[in-house]
């Protein structure tokens, strides 16, 4: 019975560590019921305005690092990296999070394999984690070096790739992407190699929320009777953030060095995150076309080439 006991409480331990929401936690019902209505008007016409610049920013920053150059690491090669990844987020774009204060920057470690395969193809991995957070990011790539290895021309490869934010409750945040990069490996002496890269990463972001509910005095039991919050009032989802409309565009430049099986490297990355419709403040009725601000990162890695 006492060891039943212990087990017991160490149970109750470990699910009130996994209720326990951090800074970086998001609350995505904070952008507001979008049907809200008072006296016959709509009170919060920006909601899925707000959702959708938030889905784009959101995007960017989870997928702001590269830190490979186009070429491959050889039909039989791994590269295996620990990363981090330094992201600025604009104060003009919230991002609802669990603290009052909105991050300025948020770091996002990460771990990063790539293998090797014939015809100049490789197959990699990605999964970070965004810090203060129980939210993980995976990414699945996969990369074709159309030109790589010659002497007086430089490599170019095409890399295709999806990431994905897990943890983030009631929401589904994905990007898929496509980017092209350049870049030229200069020896420098025996197995020493540097290598400046650069290129154009063009990522098209998809979002969808649950049914959420906007009242706060209801308790979550009365939120769920039947199973279901659709026959409830103050209940509803933000517009879905389709994936054909919400392309960010990524410009990145780093360096790669290699001594042997040590690889380092840096890179520095711009996100253009376009430009969304929203409600006009003197008509809500009618819409305007609102900038976003571009999302900047400094990424970094230390790993393995063998």
């Amino acid at each position: 019975m006492r060891t039943f006991s212990r087990w017991l409480a160490l149970a109750a331990c470990v699910s009130g560590a996994t209720a326990y929401a951090d800074d970086n936690d998001l609350r995505i019902a904070d952008f507001g019921d979008p049907k809200a209505m008072q006296g016959g008007a709509l009170t919060n016409a920006a909601a899925n305005a707000n959702f959708r610049a938030f889905a784009r920013v959101m995007g960017a920053a989870i997928t702001s690092a590269n830190l490979m150059p186009p070429e491959t690491t050889g039909h039989s090669a791994w590269a295996v990296n620990a990363e981090l990844s330094v992201v600025s987020l604009p104060d003009s774009v919230r991002i609802p999070t669990e603290n009052p204060e909105q991050p300025s920057t948020v770091l996002i470690p990460s771990f990063h394999v790539r293998k090797g395969l014939p015809f100049s193809l490789e197959l990699g991995g990605r999964v970070g984690w965004v810090e203060k957070s129980s939210q993980v990011v995976a990414t699945g790539e996969v990369k074709w070096a159309v030109n790589e290895g010659f002497t007086w021309l430089p490599d170019v490869g095409l890399r295709g790739h999806v990431t994905k934010l897990f943890g983030a409750r009631d929401l589904s945040l994905t990007v898929m992407g496509l980017d092209i990069g350049v870049g030229k490996q200069f020896p420098l002496g025996g197995m020493v190699t540097l290598t400046p890269y650069g290129g154009l990463d063009l990522g098209f972001v998809g979002a969808t929320t649950s049914r959420l509910d906007f009242d706060p005095s209801r308790s979550y039991e009365d939120s769920t009777v039947g199973d279901s919050r659709g026959a409830l009032t103050g209940t509803d989802n933000y517009a879905k953030v389709s994936f054909g409309d919400n392309v960010n565009q990524r410009i990145y430049g780093g360096v790669r060095f290699i001594g042997g099986v040590l690889q380092l490297g840096a890179e520095l990355s711009l996100t253009r995150t376009g430009s969304v419709e929203t409600p006009r403040a003197d008509n809500p009725n009618a819409l305007e076309d609102r900038g976003l601000p571009a999302v900047f990162a400094f990424s970094t890695t230390l790993g393995l080439d063998f």
